[in-house]
């Protein structure tokens, strides 16, 4: 008997827990659930020009409910109405940089009237690569000198992925890089072949956008002529000839060109007579040989007679001349001949 009473009363909260859980539920269905947010790309990562499709749902929430999509705290026009559990879409161009804010998205149910907000969204701008730039340490090189090979490009979104190349060859794999900074890679010069043809290429994830460097050749340093040293010395070694030059000309040639002239003006100034008869009386003419323009030559009057004096000289059987004294001056010295 007292069973049987027992089973009355467990019947009977039963079905007022499953009451209480009807009221629950119905109550919790006029609630939208927080919506999922994403984009239907798998990358968040987008190019200027490219189009992105925003997907907005809730999962829970009485019928029908509102879709809204926010960039920042601006609306984007229109409000979604749906009336069955699909996603609400929203499809978005990337014009600018401008439109990479944070995206949201809004739910509201006309039961409840109360809204619920979704994680915030942003995307990455894409920024092609522009065409990277070659450039090494040196491009005058010896044969099994080492040298480095840079490439970099100034714009492009990260990663940038760089690849170098001889000629049509491959020379590294891609080399990953972040934000602007540029890719080296080391090479050994072994030969004259190896002196050229270098290039390199950059990419990143926008898909057809690889772009190549100019070609970049070395050049034998043995094959630009002297080396930087031997100019060196060889300029040195002119200057010293041309100091040494400067010194010899006033203390060896000079002397010696002075006493040559010195040597030569210590004879006598030579005079040359001729015979010149006029009339009855007989006229010898001397000429003067001058040995230096300096000299100043000066001549007493010379007279010639035929009465014979304590000076005389015989030209001829018949003839007497004689000599008054004949002055000679070189600026230094002066000479006197006596008659």
């Amino acid at each position: 008997m007292h069973k049987l009473m027992i089973i009355p009363f467990f019947l009977l909260s039963c079905f007022q827990s499953t009451q209480e859980s009807q009221k629950s539920n119905e109550k919790d269905s006029e609630q939208p659930s927080n919506p999922e947010f994403g984009s239907l790309q798998k990358s968040l990562e987008v190019g200027i020009g490219q189009n992105v499709t925003l997907s907005c749902r809730s999962t829970s929430g009485s019928l029908p409910i509102n879709y809204t999509f926010f960039r920042g705290s601006q609306n984007l026009w229109p409000t979604i109405l749906k009336t069955e559990r699909n996603p609400a879409l929203f499809n978005l161009t990337i014009n600018s940089a401008s439109d990479l804010g944070e995206y949201k998205c809004k739910v509201v149910n006309g039961i409840s009237n109360s809204a619920k907000y979704s994680e915030s969204l942003n995307f990455t701008l894409l920024d092609p690569v522009s065409k990277p730039v070659l450039s090494t340490t040196t491009s005058r090189v010896r044969i099994g000198q080492n040298v480095t090979l840079s490439c970099h490009s100034e714009n492009g979104s990260s990663p940038i992925n760089y690849v170098f190349f001889k000629g049509r060859k491959t020379m590294s794999s891609k080399i990953s890089m972040q934000g602007k900074a540029a890719a080296v890679l080391n090479v050994t010069i072994n030969s004259s072949s190896d002196l050229s043809d270098y290039k390199c290429k950059a990419e990143n994830n926008i898909p057809n956008n690889t772009k190549y460097s100019n070609s970049l050749n070395f050049t034998l340093a043995e094959e630009d002529g002297l080396s930087y040293p031997l100019s060196i010395s060889l300029v040195l070694l002119f200057l010293l000839v041309v100091i040494a030059t400067a010194l010899l000309v006033p203390f060896l040639i000079l002397p010696w060109c002075k006493a040559r002239k010195l040597k030569s003006t210590g004879s006598s100034t030579d005079f040359v007579s001729t015979d010149k008869a006029t009339g009855s009386e007989n006229y010898v003419t001397y000429t003067e040989i001058e040995y230096a323009k300096s000299e100043e030559v000066e001549y007493a009057n010379i007279l010639i007679r035929k009465e014979e004096e304590d000076r005389k000289v015989n030209m001829r059987a018949d003839t007497t001349v004689v000599y008054s004294e004949v002055i000679v001056r070189d600026g230094t010295q002066q000479r006197k001949f006596p008659l």
